[in-house]
């Protein structure tokens, strides 16, 4: 299958080059040059512009958005509605609100073209491993990238949600939890590293526990990882940020009347983070360094 990808930063590069390793036709765009080249050289066919990226695909056209959420996504989809026709799929995979992705379902259904919202988890490690994709939008259109869906996620890896929004809905509830279970982890190895009397290996245990315990998990995997990098996490400033999914599962929780303390104070804690130093914080900042790629402040 043909398919256009705007933005190739640390995900939609990755997803480019696992599409291009499928077999699929891919025509890349993004705003920094060398990072157009970077696929062209793996085989994407470059293009210079959204403009020259609409040209280069037959129609109807199917175009993946893979760019920051909020202003970018909108600017992006904006320019690409103007140039696209009915029957086109625009297939938004950040981490778009919800409630702004089924607000552009409606504006691009009016002419014609169709809008996926595409919930997209697997950080980096993507590329080996495939990503989980979790979709919401017109299920035909769904259907007609299914080949692509196929490539990009392992077995069993993608489903369609429900209506416009519910696959970002669903992302948006995916990365609350992941705060809380960041949190827990944190806590715990905060606990281990603060009974200095036993000089204990974090990096050890971290491999202990996922050797058949309850709390065994990937998450747990990459900070075994992290640990064997650096025991104690001294290159590690224990600032954390968020990048929005956590500020607004609570935000859905609170209008929903559903009670969800855990995930509430794992965002409140990512606050206290920016403020003084802590082992818990260091702990999270290298897991999402580790799984996602996201950037650390050094000493």
């Amino acid at each position: 299958m043909k398919i256009g990808f705007v933005g190739l930063g640390k995900m939609g590069g990755r997803m480019v080059e696992r599409l291009l390793k499928g077999g699929h036709q891919v025509v890349a765009f993004d705003p920094i040059r060398e990072a157009v080249k970077e696929t062209e050289h793996q085989g994407a066919l470059p293009a210079s512009s959204l403009q020259e990226l609409v040209d280069k695909l037959a129609m109807p056209r199917a175009i993946w958005i893979m760019v920051p959420s909020g202003e970018p996504t909108e600017e992006t989809i904006t320019s690409l509605s103007s140039r696209l026709e009915p029957g086109d799929i625009l297939i938004d995979g950040g981490n778009s609100f919800y409630k702004d992705s089924m607000r552009r379902a409606q504006e691009l259904s009016a002419k014609g073209i169709s809008l996926l919202d595409a919930g997209t988890s697997g950080g980096i490690w993507g590329l080996k491993f495939g990503y989980c994709l979790m979709i919401g939008g017109e299920a035909e259109a769904y259907k007609e990238i299914g080949p692509i869906l196929e490539t990009l996620a392992p077995k069993d890896g993608y489903a369609y949600m429900g209506p416009s929004g519910a696959g970002h809905f669903v992302k948006m509830v995916h990365n609350g939890i992941e705060y809380a279970l960041l949190q827990g982890y944190a806590e715990g190895f905060e606990i281990l590293n603060a009974k200095e009397e036993f000089k204990l290996d974090l990096e050890k245990i971290a491999h202990l526990w996922n050797q058949g315990s309850v709390v065994r998990s990937w998450l747990l995997e990459l900070a075994e990882d992290a640990f064997t990098k650096d025991p104690l996490l001294e290159s590690i400033r224990g600032y954390v940020e968020d990048s929005g999914e956590g500020r607004w599962t609570v935000a859905e929780a609170i209008e929903q009347d559903v009670p969800a303390p855990v995930i509430t104070l794992s965002l409140l804690e990512r606050f206290r983070s920016r403020q003084e130093e802590s082992f818990s914080a260091k702990v999270i900042a290298a897991l999402r360094n580790e799984f996602g790629g996201h950037g650390v402040k050094k000493k």
